[in-house]
């Protein structure tokens, strides 16, 4: 077996004759995996000089677009890395892969006063955990005896039934939204698939998508979700999942609508693609959980979160989808966690049945829909459009991002940056505002919205400062 480990900046010629050799399949996607092979077998060490795009195209009789694709998909998986000039060399496998938009959501300037950055619940608008905790019983706990036990409260899975928006063939819990995710990712996502997503986009889910070298394909959006006509531009690359909110869309609030549902899975129904809806804000989301289910339920994975209802500690969703991706999806869990934890399990039943509990989540579903109108129509008085939209945040277009987020700091607020949800083309830039956690004080809530549309319409200055 040949290996090669010598740091050049000429590719050694064993270098090209073992990746063509190990090449079966000369697509974009094949040329990745079988790279990959090569480096997870430590045939190709670190340091390596891979060949450039033209020789390996010439060698392989394929144009240097589909090496050069196949060779962006390692390097979002960290398996490469480009040195400009120099070359195209092996990386380290030893350094982790960073969730680069994720962690720079959280880079605004750091202040004392009011963050309405997080996209979190107002903790004094979550049911009391205390008072569930109290409410179980040694009757009312199910207790696990072996590894092998139902890793679903049959209970619970009656009661996410009640209001779930269409007959799953299989519905099971996990350890959260981005939990849920993760794993439907590892399922239906290889090395080098197109994948659909909407722009602006979740940065945990375009992290995810990156860390498993796919095609991130972006598709613009309205008021009711993504658009019918981007959709059908975006299909034609054959991609292998569709991601999107069905209600609450993290930025913008968008909520996907019946009608606008019926139009792409119009567009859907000729395609091969799995779609994947995310519904982070659950019930305190004020629009009617429209899902794909009802439509194509061979090939819809819906995942609601208890997060923001009932309290992020609980790391709680519910998955529904077809038997053949969400068995593989809990065997492979088996060997791992197992089962989302039947005690937190019986806690969050217990909240879903307890009237005081409900009540608790239908005043903070009301009273996030008060807080984030009214900050949106103070906003429009004072000449800053944004549309109202459904969940915790508000997506508000500024000037420029840097002197939008420095400018509310300077006045003790901090939200989050916007590029970091962005996908495709930047547009115009944003800010993501937490509306949820405002406080209730009209005045205070009238001084907010004065600084916040202060900053949209400050300028960089020349010299990279504010004006």
């Amino acid at each position: 077996m040949t290996v090669v480990d010598q740091t050049s900046r000429v590719t050694d010629p064993a270098v090209t004759a073992m990746v063509c050799e190990a090449i079966s399949d000369a697509s974009p996607r094949g040329i990745a995996a079988a790279v990959n092979r090569l480096i997870r077998a430590d045939r190709l060490h670190v340091g390596v000089r891979l060949p450039t795009v033209r020789d390996l195209a010439s060698q392989l009789g394929v144009s240097p677009a589909t090496v050069s694709e196949a060779w962006q998909a390692l390097s979002a998986v960290g398996a490469i890395e480009s040195r400009g000039r120099a070359g195209t060399f092996v990386r380290s496998s030893s350094e982790p892969s960073r969730p680069v938009r994720y962690l720079s959501v959280g880079l605004a300037p750091t202040v004392g006063g009011l963050d309405l950055s997080t996209s979190m619940p107002d903790p004094h608008l979550l049911p009391s955990i205390e008072e569930g905790l109290r409410s179980l019983t040694s009757a009312s706990l199910r207790w696990t005896t072996s590894y092998l036990d139902d890793p679903v409260l049959p209970a619970l899975q009656a009661k996410f039934l009640e209001s779930w928006p269409y007959r799953p063939e299989r519905l099971v819990t996990v350890d959260g939204a981005l939990d849920g995710l993760s794993r439907v990712i590892d399922q239906v996502v290889s090395i080098g698939d197109r994948v659909v997503v909407e722009d602006p986009g979740f940065p945990a889910l375009l992290d995810l998508l990156d860390s498993r070298g796919a095609e991130i394909v972006p598709v613009e959006m309205d008021e009711q979700g993504i658009r019918v006509d981007a959709l059908m531009e975006a299909l034609r690359g054959e991609p292998v999942a569709v991601f999107l909110h069905s209600r609450a869309q993290n930025p913008t609030g968008a909520a996907l609508t019946e009608t606008r549902r019926d139009e792409l899975a119009a567009v859907l129904k000729h395609s091969k693609a799995v779609i994947v809806e995310a519904d982070h804000s659950g019930l305190i989301a004020r629009a009617p959980d429209v899902s794909f289910g009802e439509r194509i339920p061979d090939r819809t994975v819906h995942i609601r979160s208890y997060s923001k209802s009932h309290g992020p500690d609980l790391r709680l969703a519910a998955l529904s989808g077809p038997a053949d991706i969400v068995d593989p999806l809990m065997a492979r869990r088996m060997l791992g966690p197992g089962w989302s934890s039947r005690i937190l399990q019986s806690l969050l039943l217990a909240l879903l049945d307890d009237p005081a509990s409900q009540d608790c989540v239908m005043r903070a579903r009301s009273t996030y829909r008060d807080r984030t109108e009214n900050l949106s129509r103070l906003l429009e008085k004072q000449g800053v459009h944004v549309h109202p939209g459904d969940g915790v945040n508000l997506w508000v277009g500024v000037e420029d991002e840097r002197s939008a987020l420095l400018t509310l700091a300077a006045s003790g607020i901090r939200v989050a940056p916007g590029s970091p949800f962005r996908v495709g083309s930047r547009g115009r830039d944003h800010i993501r505002v937490t509306s949820a956690l405002l406080p209730d004080d009209p005045d205070e809530q009238g001084a907010i919205a004065a600084h916040i549309a202060t900053s949209a319409r400050v300028s960089p200055s020349p010299r990279g400062g504010v004006s």
